[in-house]
């Protein structure tokens, strides 16, 4: 396994900030977002500065093990919808300029939706994943799902179902053991459904049980990391284990985001030693 940091926790930094932070503390990779907040937005990024930005994370020795690309392919208006799968589609393509050495980071994105109408549009949410899918197929490139509280998609059991709905061997998923935890799901449980299908992880810090729960930076909670890890270990998984700082977190006064990757860094890398787990 590796270890990634996501610049999700640093919407408003500069890639090159962000990089030389993640690459100096000694990260194994990162994932990019590309989403319209962020100093990485795709509309933003032109053909030279994806190259140039490429160019820096080979230059750290990085790797860029996914790109946030989240698109809600549930709304009502045709419109936005078909905005969303494009931005979406735009992402993969994204992913297939950011190859490095055979390797395509993947793509991951979120249902969207809300839990309660689960039954009324899980078969509508499949016909709209589809064709992501398929297009993500095309290009050589995995899309990535994650499983979330209050979507749609919110639990082991019915990630699993939208995969055999869609039934396509690009369609994976991004594991965030987080959203589970906090509804009091023992890890052995989650991990044990999702890990067949996981490509690519994110985790969090949590206090709490849902509703009355709060997610924060890895080091600020009770999660057991080396548990985890030593589980996901011996379900096979050889991926990353990729920091997330949650918007929950990053809205409070006392955020800071480099702090955020540090306090991070100091948690995990420490877990992976005392899980006695490398990272190769």
């Amino acid at each position: 396994m590796k270890l990634g940091y996501s610049t999700w926790g640093m919407p408003k930094l500069s890639i090159d900030t962000a990089v030389d932070r993640i690459a100096s503390l000694g990260y194994d990779g990162l994932e990019i977002s590309v989403l319209p907040a962020w100093t990485t937005a795709i509309d933003s990024l032109d053909t030279a500065e994806r190259k140039r930005i490429l160019n820096l994370v080979n230059s750290k020795g990085l790797t860029i093990s996914a790109i946030s690309g989240h698109a809600s392919l549930l709304e009502e208006n045709p419109e936005d919808n078909e905005r969303n799968l494009q931005r979406l589609k735009n992402a993969i393509d994204l992913a297939v300029e950011w190859e490095q050495n055979g390797r395509i980071p993947y793509v991951n994105t979120l249902s969207g939706g809300r839990t309660a109408d689960w039954d009324v549009q899980k078969e509508l949410f499949a016909e709209r994943l589809l064709p992501a899918a398929q297009y993500a197929k095309s290009h050589g490139v995995t899309l990535a799902m994650e499983p979330h509280v209050d979507g749609l998609v919110d639990t082991p059991e019915r990630m699993v179902e939208i995969l055999k709905m869609v039934n396509e061997p690009t369609l994976r998923v991004n594991f965030d053991i987080s959203h589970f935890d906090i509804m009091g799901m023992p890890s052995e449980e989650s991990i044990s459904i999702l890990a067949p299908y996981t490509v690519h992880t994110h985790v969090k810090d949590q206090r709490g049980r849902y509703p009355d729960y709060e997610f924060c930076t890895p080091g600020e909670g009770d999660f057991d990391y080396v548990d985890y890890l030593k589980r996901m270990h011996a379900h096979g998984y050889d991926g990353f284990i990729n920091a997330e700082i949650g918007m929950m977190r990053q809205r409070k006064s006392d955020y800071d985001p480099l702090a955020a990757c540090d306090l991070s860094y100091k948690t995990l890398s420490k877990a992976f030693i005392d899980a006695g787990i490398s990272r190769k």
